[in-house]
């Protein structure tokens, strides 16, 4: 198992370290990894060795459900993971995991808290099982990620596998469980050049009609279908990335049908409560995110029309709308901690 020409081009790193677990100690099987860039895309090759050729891997549909308590992204699988810390400020990151089959799961990392993989994005790998070991190819194209617009760019970097069947976890740059936190303990992704996110712009409209008749059985000897009624409905969904790193996401009447259901859970014998994490996007409303320097943003503006609608007709209230302000705005301070302030309003029938 060897690299192909292209990845012999790329920034080529080894010696892979133990997390768990037996911390600090080298790791068992040795990985190789390979990272390089263009103007569009940063690429990294794995190149996973297997003595005994004992991988585990599953072939699944994206991201499957996490039903583990260490924020495993895959149950039983081998894997690899990419942790990216693109303002270098040690405190949030994109994680990347693949599995030997090339199966996807990505996260927001926040250092304290663990990953949050309601997060998704678009990026591409492909994985290859072979008598070595494995092979994942990843790639990431700068458009789905978040940086500052600068000529020459710092990233913070680590790069995980994990080995199933030894329950083992090995980090380059080494992450010790004696060391708290794992973005602290990060390697240095040195000069970038020359890449920008682009021009980030997706739309998702929809569109949706129906036309349906009643069967009148008023009278049993003639019965009768009423004339056909004719419904129609039309939406959009928006995102807009402009700085580099701040996000503006905006809805009108989303398509509820194309949102994913909850993930079947086990809830026998569980120690910690089930969570749902939510999906659903809002209805109508207008959402402002991002991260300038030390400065963390947060806007949503929401019109939601769900008040006016469970109150009977003679209630004043009735078919009123209720709009929701949101605003949060955080100053970095020192290597953890933070310091803002949060506005909220809400206005409903004239209060």
């Amino acid at each position: 198992m060897t690299p192909s020409g292209a990845a012999t081009q790329l920034q080529h790193v080894t010696g892979f370290i133990q997390n768990h677990p037996f911390d600090s100690k080298p790791a068992t099987e040795r990985t190789d990894a390979y990272l390089g860039y263009d103007q569009s895309n940063l690429y990294i090759v794995l190149l996973c060795w297997d003595k005994v050729h004992g991988v585990r891997e599953t072939l699944s549909r994206r991201e499957p459900p996490i039903t583990n308590h260490d924020n495993r992204p895959f149950d039983s699988d081998d894997y690899v993971e990419i942790t990216l810390d693109t303002f270098q400020d040690q405190r949030h990151g994109f994680v990347f995991d693949v599995n030997p089959r090339g199966v996807q799961a990505d996260a927001l990392w926040t250092e304290g808290e663990g990953p949050d993989y309601s997060w998704d994005t678009l990026w591409y790998s492909r994985g290859q099982v072979n008598t070595d070991g494995f092979v994942v190819w990843i790639s990431i194209p700068f458009r789905s990620l978040r940086f500052h617009p600068r000529a020459t760019l710092n990233w913070g970097v680590t790069i995980s596998r994990y080995i199933a069947r030894k329950d083992e976890l090995d980090y380059w740059p080494q992450v010790s469980t004696r060391v708290s936190g794992r973005l602290s303990q990060e390697a240095k992704l040195t000069d970038f050049k020359d890449i920008s996110p682009g021009r980030n712009m997706q739309f998702i409209p929809y569109v949706e009609s129906r036309t349906f008749r009643t069967l009148d059985t008023q009278d049993p000897t003639q019965p009768r279908y009423d004339s056909a009624s004719f419904q129609g409905k039309a939406g959009l969904d928006s995102k807009f990335v402009f700085i580099d790193s701040l996000v503006l996401d905006s809805t009108i009447n989303p398509d509820f049908a194309q949102v994913e259901s909850d993930e079947p859970r086990n809830t026998v014998n569980q120690r910690f409560a089930v969570l749902f994490p939510e999906k659903r996007p809002f209805f109508y409303g207008v959402r402002l995110t991002g991260k300038r320097g030390p400065w963390n943003l947060g806007f949503l503006v929401a019109d939601d029309r769900s008040p006016g609608l469970i109150v009977p007709p003679a209630n004043p209230s009735y078919n009123q709308r209720a709009h929701f302000a949101i605003g949060r705005v955080s100053h970095d301070l020192g290597e953890q901690s933070s310091i803002g302030a949060m506005y909220t309003d809400r206005e409903f029938n004239g209060t």
